[in-house]
């Protein structure tokens, strides 16, 4: 059964998804660093070294959000980044934070749907997408159009939330993510049913080798899982 963010309504999960982003996206940025303690920035940071040895020109960030991924892959120095998303509101909130950076040369944001990238064939030399893919409606189909748009010798970067296995951290990420999340989630964002989602589509969504099986079976070479901090979220890599 698909998760969805708002069960009492009608339409797909995509459209559900735009319109809960849209609702949070001026709080988003605050609440991202605080329910994680700030480890978040430390996951995307860690996350885009993996490219370091490609030293990628073009890169593509999907589920861009308010483009923090975006803007911590310009560590690598390359030509452009282009960030896609299908919130309106979450765009907007990262444009003004990529103009009050003066980063517009380097980095832009755009509309874009997941599983029908509006880019041609072999265009970027890396994809990337940090908490994005357990929201996409069609994971393999979005996953299949990512392989598409990267050049022969590309490679994907995902950061992903996954599930601890391990006691007591399995334990004590379920209570957290079960009892606390929503309640804070809720307070500041007003949005009662977005951080009861999130647990709901992490506990979902197929991590460590499903998700590289997935990869595997869309084109994707030397896929690797990394499980960070405790299991809390892992960094997946793959080759086209």
């Amino acid at each position: 059964m698909t998760v969805v963010p708002y069960k009492e309504k009608e339409g797909s999960k995509k459209a559900q998804v735009a319109e809960m982003f849209n609702n949070i996206s001026r709080r988003y940025d605050f609440l991202n660093h605080f329910l994680s303690l700030g480890i978040d920035i430390v996951w995307r940071k860690k996350a885009i070294r993996e490219l370091k040895e490609i030293k990628p020109k073009q890169i593509l960030d999907i589920a861009t959000g308010t483009g923090d991924f975006a803007i911590e892959a310009l560590s690598l120095k390359p030509d452009k980044v282009i960030g896609v998303d299908i919130s309106e509101g979450m765009l907007a909130m990262g444009k003004k934070k990529i103009a009050r950076m003066k980063l517009e040369d380097k980095v832009e944001l755009q509309m874009g749907d997941s599983e029908k990238l509006l880019f041609d064939d072999n265009t970027f030399d890396a994809v990337i997408v940090a908490f994005g893919v357990r929201n996409f409606e069609n994971l393999e189909k979005g996953l299949a159009d990512m392989w598409r748009v990267l050049k022969p010798g590309g490679k994907v970067v995902v950061l992903e939330f996954s599930k601890p296995t391990r006691f007591p951290m399995k334990q004590l990420y379920s209570f957290y993510f079960k009892y606390i999340l929503p309640i804070i989630g809720r307070m500041i964002s007003k949005d009662r049913a977005a951080y009861t989602y999130l647990p709901e589509s992490v506990k979902a969504f197929p991590d460590g080798v499903l998700f590289t099986n997935i990869l595997d079976r869309v084109g994707f070479k030397k896929t690797i899982c990394k499980p960070q901090t405790f299991g809390i979220c892992s960094i997946y890599t793959g080759i086209k």
